[in-house]
């Protein structure tokens, strides 16, 4: 299966939502895909192991500009997701992705759009971007 534009899954979702049609169903569910999805990561960590968390104050050496800053930041992330916590997640996450899609479709707000305004902010604020 080859790529899908943004647009072209947005088209899609509103195909497919049916039961959901109403913005408060749409944002309930979106919050409930979140939550799902928050708890498929904290699952890989409490249940699987396969990832840890080891959480510290993220400190920043003075000495250094904010380029090599970026690389001394920690994730507070140790190991890497197994194959079934990584099908998992991608599946929360997807799920997550259809519900924000169907928002957009709602509101009359083209992704491709957002996704294009938001790196145009990423492109032009660069390190200074507070996301």
């Amino acid at each position: 299966m080859g790529s899908l534009s943004l647009q072209e899954f947005q088209n899609q979702v509103s195909d497919l939502l049916l039961r959901h049609r109403s913005l408060l169903d749409v944002l309930s569910k979106n919050g409930q895909s979140s939550a799902s999805l928050n708890r498929a990561v904290v699952k890989a960590v409490t249940d699987c192991g396969c990832i840890e968390i080891h959480a510290t104050q993220q400190t920043f050496e003075p000495e250094l500009n904010l380029a090599s800053s970026k690389d001394v930041v920690g994730t507070h992330v140790s190991g890497q997701l197994c194959v079934n916590c990584k099908e998992f997640i991608s599946t929360e996450l997807g799920r997550n992705m259809f519900y924000l899609s169907a928002l957009c479709n709602l509101l009359d707000i083209n992704m491709d759009e957002v996704v294009a305004e938001e790196s145009t902010k990423c492109s032009t604020l660069g390190l200074f971007n507070m996301s």
